[in-house]
C-alpha cells in the first residue's frame, strides 16, 4: 500500500493539475467559488513553469507542472501571470480536461514527431496498473459505496435547499451598586435563536427565524418618567423579539426576510421583525453581532442606536461600488424602509400610515482599513411609542404602565407622549490599526417635533467608542472595551434630569471550540436615568453561546 500511495499522489499532481488547466482552456469554464471577469478567465498556453507568478518551486505539486509544461505542452495560465492552483473543479471541468489531456496524448503518438510519449511510459503504466488492480478495484468500491450512501442520504434529509443554523445562550448576570444591588438578584437566563436559511438559486436566502427567551431586565433604581423605565444597560439576549410574551421560553417566528441579488444591488425584503442593521453595514466590527452571543455584552455597544429606530416589515437595496485593490474599495449606498405595523389594515396602521422609519446611508471604504458612513433616519411615531423600539421589538418588563421602553436609551430620550416625527443623522468610522487592533466609533443626533402637549419637541444624543483587539490570547478571542453616553434627551420636564449617562463596558470573548464561547463582562452605568441623584450601577455578565 506504500507504493500505491507514492503512485497516487504523483499520479493526482500531474493529472489533476493538467485536468484544471485543460478544463479551463477547453470548456471556458468560470470556477463556481471565485467571481472574475471575462478579461481574467481567459488563458494562454505556457512555455515555462516560472512564468506563473503563484507557483514556488516549494509547492508540493511543482515537479508535476514542470513535467506537464516542458514534456507534455499540456498547461496553461492566466494572462496576468498567475496559475490559480487552489480553485475548485466541477465536473464538467473534469470531463473536459480529462478529454483535452486524451487528444494531446493521442496526438503525440499520432504525429510520432518526438519522444514525449515513449512506449516505456506505456509499458510502466500498464505495470502499474497491473500491480494494484486489487487496490484499484477496492478503492472502486468504496467510492461506489460512498455514492450509494450519500444518494440514501438526499432521498431521507430535511431538504435539499434548507439548512437549519442555531444560536443557544446561557447567561449568569447580576446587578452591583447601593441601588441596583438591593434591588436585584443574580439570575441564569436563556434566548435560543433557530434559523430556517434557504437558498433557491445558491445567491439567494430566505430566513424563518423562531426565537424563545426568559430574559428580564434589571432594575437600575431609577423613577419612571411618563410610565417608562430606562432602557440602559440592555443586553443582547434580553432581545427575545416578542416582547413579556417571551420571558416565559415560549416560541414564536421573530424574523422573516429574504435576501436576493439583482445585479449590482442586493434586495432585503421583511415579512416580519425586520430592523434596519439586517440590510445595512453597521461598521462596528467585532462588536456586532445582530444581537448574538459573539459580539458585545450590551445593545449599545453593538450598533448605533439610529439603526434602533423603525423596523418590521418592508424593503431595503444595498448598492454596490468601488472596487478592490484601490483607493476606494468596496462602497455601497443603502436605502430601506420598514413599518412596525404593516399588517394592521386598520386606520392608523398600515405599510405607509403607522409607524414607519425610512434610511439612508452612504458608505465608503478608503484603503483596506479605513470605512466610514454617513446615516439619515426620518420617522414617524404614533403616541405612546418608543423612539429607539427597533419595531416595537422590546425587552422583556417594560415601564411601569406597560408601555414599551425602547431597546437602548433612557426613558426621556424614547418617550413619545403624541404622535410625532423624527429626524435622525449620525456618522459612523471604524479604522483597522492593524490585524490585532480595531477602533470604532458612532455619533447620532436626533429631532423629535410633536404635533400636540408641552413634550412635543425635543433633542436626543448618543455617542460611542470602542476598542476591539481580535485573536487576544489565541485565535477567534476578543478583547473588547467601549464607551459611550446612551441616548439622553434634556429639557423635558419633571423627572427629566439633565446628567449625561455614561455606558463603560469591557469583555472578553473566549473560544472553547468553533460552537462554543464563553463570555464575562461587566457594564457601568453611570448617572442612569440621566440624573446623577442616581446611584451608578453595575451589570455582571457571564454569557455562554452555542452555535449550530
Amino acid at each position: 500500500m506504500k507504493k500505491l500511495g507514492k503512485y497516487l499522489l504523483a499520479s493526482s499532481a500531474i493529472f489533476g493539475t493538467m485536468l484544471v488547466v485543460s478544463a479551463t482552456a477547453v470548456a471556458g469554464e468560470t470556477p463556481t467559488t471565485t467571481q472574475t471577469t471575462p478579461e481574467e478567465n481567459a488563458v494562454g498556453q505556457v512555455t515555462s513553469v516560472s512564468a506563473l507568478s503563484d507557483v514556488q518551486p516549494t509547492d508540493w505539486a511543482f515537479q508535476a507542472l514542470q513535467s506537464l509544461v516542458e514534456r507534455y505542452g499540456c498547461i496553461a495560465g492566466y494572462p496576468n501571470g498567475t496559475y490559480r492552483g487552489n480553485r475548485a473543479m466541477t465536473r464538467y471541468e473534469f470531463a473536459a480536461g480529462l478529454n483535452a489531456c486524451l487528444n494531446r496524448v493521442n496526438e503525440l503518438i499520432a504525429t510520432a514527431t518526438s519522444d514525449v510519449v515513449k512506449k516505456e511510459d506505456l509499458a510502466t503504466l500498464q505495470k502499474l496498473q497491473e500491480e494494484f488492480s486489487a487496490e484499484l478495484t477496492a478503492l472502486r468500491g468504496r467510492v461506489d459505496a460512498l455514492e450509494t450512501k450519500t444518494a440514501e442520504l438526499e432521498a431521507h434529509q430535511f431538504s435539499t435547499t434548507t439548512k437549519l443554523v442555531g444560536e443557544a445562550i446561557f447567561a449568569v448576570t447580576d446587578a452591583f451598586g447601593s441601588s441596583a444591588g438591593s434591588r436585584n438578584n443574580a439570575v441564569f437566563q436563556d434566548r435560543v435563536r433557530l434559523d430556517l436559511q434557504t437558498s433557491f438559486t445558491g445567491q439567494d436566502m430566505l430566513h424563518t427565524r423562531l426565537a424563545t427567551g426568559n430574559a428580564r431586565k434589571f432594575d437600575l433604581g431609577t423613577s419612571t418618567f411618563s410610565g417608562r423605565n430606562t432602557s440602559e444597560g440592555t443586553q443582547t439576549f434580553d432581545i427575545t423579539g416578542n416582547g413579556d410574551t417571551n420571558s416565559n421560553n415560549s416560541v414564536s417566528v421573530d424574523w422573516l426576510a429574504y435576501f436576493v441579488p439583482i445585479g449590482p444591488t442586493r434586495v432585503y425584503v421583511a415579512g416580519f421583525g425586520g430592523i434596519q442593521s439586517d440590510y445595512v453595514p453597521t461598521i462596528n466590527p467585532f462588536f456586532e453581532d445582530t444581537d448574538g452571543g459573539n459580539g458585545a455584552l450590551s445593545a449599545f455597544a453593538s450598533e448605533s442606536p439610529i439603526y434602533r429606530i423603525g423596523g418590521g416589515a418592508g424593503a431595503g437595496i444595498n448598492i454596490n461600488f468601488g472596487k478592490a485593490g484601490g483607493v476606494l474599495q468596496q462602497s455601497s449606498l443603502t436605502l430601506g424602509y420598514l413599518a412596525s405595523s404593516a399588517n394592521n389594515p386598520g386606520p392608523g396602521t398600515g405599510l405607509f400610515n403607522g409607524n414607519y422609519a425610512a434610511l439612508g446611508q452612504f458608505n465608503v471604504n478608503l484603503g483596506d482599513r479605513l470605512e466610514l458612513a454617513a446615516t439619515y433616519v426620518h420617522g414617524y411615531h404614533s403616541a405612546g411609542s418608543a423612539l429607539f423600539d427597533a419595531g416595537g421589538i422590546v425587552p422583556s418588563n417594560p415601564g411601569a404602565a406597560g408601555l414599551p421602553t425602547g431597546v437602548v436609551g433612557t426613558a426621556q430620550a424614547n418617550t413619545l407622549a403624541n404622535p410625532s416625527s423624527s429626524n435622525s443623522y449620525g456618522v459612523e468610522a471604524a479604522f483597522k490599526v492593524s490585524d490585532k487592533i480595531s477602533i470604532s466609533s458612532f455619533f447620532s443626533y436626533h429631532n423629535i417635533s410633536g404635533e400636540t402637549g408641552t413634550n412635543r419637541n425635543y433633542e436626543a444624543w448618543s455617542y460611542g467608542a470602542g476598542v476591539a483587539l481580535p485573536d487576544f490570547g489565541q485565535k477567534g478571542n476578543v478583547l473588547g472595551l467601549f464607551a459611550g453616553a446612551e441616548p439622553y434627551a434634556f429639557g423635558k420636564g419633571r423627572g427629566g434630569g439633565n446628567d449625561i449617562p455614561l455606558h463603560v463596558e469591557g469583555f472578553y470573548k473566549y473560544r472553547l471550540s468553533d460552537n462554543i464561547s464563553i463570555t464575562p463582562g461587566v457594564i457601568l452605568l453611570t448617572s442612569p436615568g440621566q440624573n446623577s441623584g442616581n446611584k451608578d450601577a453595575v451589570i455582571g455578565t457571564i454569557r455562554t453561546t452555542f452555535t449550530f
